[in-house]
C-alpha cells in the first residue's frame, strides 16, 4: 500500500449514525482529534432514508437525547423522524463534525508491530484505497446495518412486491391492493396501521409472542424504573396492557412470557407500542395470520393451513449488524453475530470500542459514547505520563 494513502489518526470511528456522531462530539469535547468514516454519502442514513414517513421516536425526547445536546425545548414528547434528522444535523454541526463520506470500510485489524489499528477503506467517489492508522478503534456501525429477510418456501416465485420494511416508506402506492406485512414488533404494527390508514387491505403475520403497550405506558414505566426492580415495573405494565387491550389471543395475538422491561434488558427486544394497530387489529380491519408456510404465486400459505392472495408483502423482520465482515480480531468483544458478548459491553482489547451495541436504544448510545470518550481521553494521559 502506498504511504502516501495512509493517514496517521488518534481514534477512527466506523459509522456517522447517531452512534459515531455521539461518539465524535464526547471526543471533540475533550480535544481528542478523530475521524468518522461513513459509507453513505450523508450521516444517519437509516434514519435519513430507510425509515417510514410516520415514524416517531418510541420513548420520550428526555430519553433519546444524544450527550450534551438536549432537544430543543419547543419539540413535542415524540420526535418525528423529520425533526430528529434535523436535531442530528444541528448535533452534527455544534460539535464540529466532519465525517468522511463514501468510505466503505473493506478491513480493519490490528498491527502488533506497531501496536496501532491499520482501518483500510475504499474512497467511493475516487475509486482509491485509504488506510488510516489508528491508536483507537471506536465501531459505531450500530446493530441495524443490514435488513434481515427471512427464508420462506416459494419466496422467489411471489407474483407481487416484496421488500424489507427499511424500503417502506407510506402506504399511498398500495391503496386498495392486499398486503401482508411480516413481523409484529413496532415496524411491523406501525407500518401495518400506515397501510390501513392509506386505503389497503391489510393482514399481519405474528410469528412471535408480543407484549403491546402504549408510549403513555412506557413513559410511566422508564420513570418507574429509577426506584423500583424491573419485576414490580413489569407487573404494573402487564396489568395496565390488559386493562387497556383485554384478552388480544382471541384475534390470534400471543402475549410475552416476561413483562416488557424484563424483555428488553434479557433479550434486547423492545416491546411493541402500540401507535393505533390494535384497534384495527380487535375491530377485524387489520387481519393476523400465523408464520408463513408456504408461497406460490400470490398465493400465501400459512403454518395452519389457511391461505389468502396478496399483491405485496412487506418484511419488518429486523436488522443485523455487519461488524464480522470487516472487523479482523475483537473476539473479547463481539461474537460471531457481530453484536457485543455482554450486554452494556464497549470496551475491547488493544484500544478497541464500539457505541451503540447495547441494545438500549439511543439512550444506551449516549451512556456508551461518553464512556468510551472519557476511557480514551484518560489512556492518552495515561502515555503522556509514560512518556
Amino acid at each position: 500500500m502506498d504511504k502516501a494513502n495512509e493517514k496517521e489518526v488518534v481514534v477512527a470511528i466506523v459509522g456517522a449514525g447517531p452512534s459515531g456522531l455521539s461518539a465524535a462530539a464526547c471526543l471533540n469535547r475533550l480535544g481528542v482529534a478523530n475521524v468518522v468514516l461513513e459509507r453513505e454519502d450523508c450521516s444517519a442514513s437509516l434514519w435519513r432514508r430507510r425509515s417510514y414517513d410516520r415514524l416517531k421516536l418510541h420513548l420520550a425526547k428526555q430519553f433519546c437525547e444524544l450527550p450534551h445536546m438536549p432537544f430543543p425545548s419547543n419539540s413535542p414528547t415524540f420526535v418525528p423522524r423529520n425533526q430528529f434528522v434535523e436535531y442530528l444535523d444541528n448535533y452534527k454541526s455544534y460539535f464540529e463534525i466532519k465525517p468522511y463520506y463514501r468510505r466503505t470500510v473493506e478491513t480493519t485489524s490490528y498491527d502488533d508491530r506497531i501496536g496501532k489499528w491499520r482501518i483500510v477503506a475504499t474512497n467511493m467517489g475516487s475509486g482509491e484505497q485509504e488506510v488510516y492508522v489508528a491508536e483507537f478503534l471506536v465501531v459505531a456501525s450500530g446493530e441495524n446495518s443490514e435488513g434481515v429477510m427471512p427464508e420462506v418456501d416459494g419466496l422467489e416465485s411471489f407474483g407481487g412486491e416484496a421488500m424489507h420494511s427499511s424500503n417502506y416508506r407510506n402506504g399511498k402506492e398500495f391503496r386498495g391492493k392486499n398486503v401482508l406485512v411480516v413481523g409484529c414488533g413496532n415496524s411491523g404494527m406501525e407500518i401495518a396501521y400506515d397501510l390501513w390508514s392509506y386505503g389497503a387491505n391489510t393482514s399481519i403475520v405474528a410469528r412471535s409472542p408480543v407484549e403491546v403497550v402504549t408510549k403513555e405506558m412506557v413513559f410511566i414505566g422508564m420513570v418507574l424504573l429509577k426506584f423500583l426492580p424491573y419485576r414490580i415495573v413489569d407487573l404494573l405494565m402487564r396489568l395496565l396492557s390488559k386493562l387497556k387491550y383485554g384478552d388480544f389471543s382471541k384475534y390470534g395475538l400471543r402475549r410475552a412470557e416476561n413483562g416488557p422491561f424484563h424483555q428488553k434488558a434479557a433479550t434486547g427486544r423492545t416491546p411493541t407500542i402500540d401507535v393505533g394497530a390494535m384497534k384495527r387489529i380487535k375491530n377485524g380491519q387489520i387481519k393476523v395470520f400465523p408464520s408463513i408456510k408456504s408461497i406460490g404465486g400470490k398465493l400465501v400459505t400459512f403454518i395452519n393451513d389457511t391461505t389468502s392472495q396478496f399483491e405485496a408483502i412487506i418484511f419488518a423482520t429486523g436488522y443485523r449488524s455487519n461488524v464480522r465482515k470487516w472487523l479482523q480480531g475483537g473476539d473479547e468483544l463481539f461474537n460471531d453475530a457481530g453484536m457485543t458478548k455482554v450486554r452494556d459491553q464497549w470496551k475491547g482489547e488493544n484500544g478497541l470500542y464500539c457505541v451503540g451495541f447495547s441494545q438500549r436504544g439511543l439512550f444506551g448510545i449516549a451512556n456508551d459514547a461518553r464512556n468510551v470518550a472519557d476511557d480514551i481521553r484518560f489512556e492518552l494521559q495515561r502515555q503522556r505520563k509514560r512518556e
